[in-house]
């Protein structure tokens, strides 16, 4: 699939006010600073679509994008939050698992994970409650080009023999590089299919 157009459409901190198109979604999570908006960046080729800043977590809303005229792109809040207090955090948590939980357009999510990290339990933690939710995800490796490929695979060797654990199959798995314009293709084909 090609993305030949994406707009901006609405952000919001409330599921019930996610547009109402009969249109499937596809959304992208992750913690802070994992690379998300440059991912997305990269998969609809328009570098300010979505907002990277120095700063991680700052995306704090829900936000939809139209992709195509076919369906929406949605971009959340991270759950690994940066630092907001405690309130804030919990305020984040709801709209994320609301969202996740309520939203029957949602077709797929993809899961963000820095390849450059041995096994997060946060991301293990977050990944177990959707397969225990029944929530149709995909991993996505992210920053594969900031290490050698040995480090690369080890690390994504060792999630998979953590998933393992508990998993009988995997969801699918992505490796992507937004700065050396890698993986993209892979994402962009398997929405293709699924939206």
């Amino acid at each position: 699939m090609t993305i030949t157009s994406a707009e901006f459409v609405i952000s919001n901190t409330d599921f019930r006010r996610c547009p109402q198109a009969d249109m499937p979604e596809v959304a992208f999570i992750g913690r802070s600073n994992v690379g998300k908006s440059s991912l997305i960046n990269y998969l609809t080729g328009k570098k300010d679509l979505a907002k990277t800043s120095s700063k991680p977590g700052k995306t704090l809303l829900i936000n939809h994008f139209l992709i195509n005229g076919k369906f929406h792109l949605v971009d959340l809040p991270g759950y690994g939050f940066a630092k907001v207090s405690k309130t804030q955090r919990e305020k984040l948590r709801k709209i994320i698992e609301d969202y996740i939980m309520f939203r029957p357009q949602l077709t797929n999510l993809f899961v963000l994970l820095d390849s450059r990290l041995e096994p997060q339990q946060i991301d293990l933690d977050f990944m177990e409650w959707l397969g225990q939710s029944g929530i149709p995800f995909s991993i996505v490796f992210t920053k594969s080009d900031k290490q050698t490929k040995g480090k690369l695979m080890q690390n994504i060797d060792q999630y998979k023999s953590k998933l393992y654990e508990t998993w009988e199959t995997l969801p699918p798995i992505f490796i992507t590089s937004s700065e050396k314009k890698e993986g993209g293709t892979e994402i962009l084909d398997y929405i293709g299919k699924i939206v």
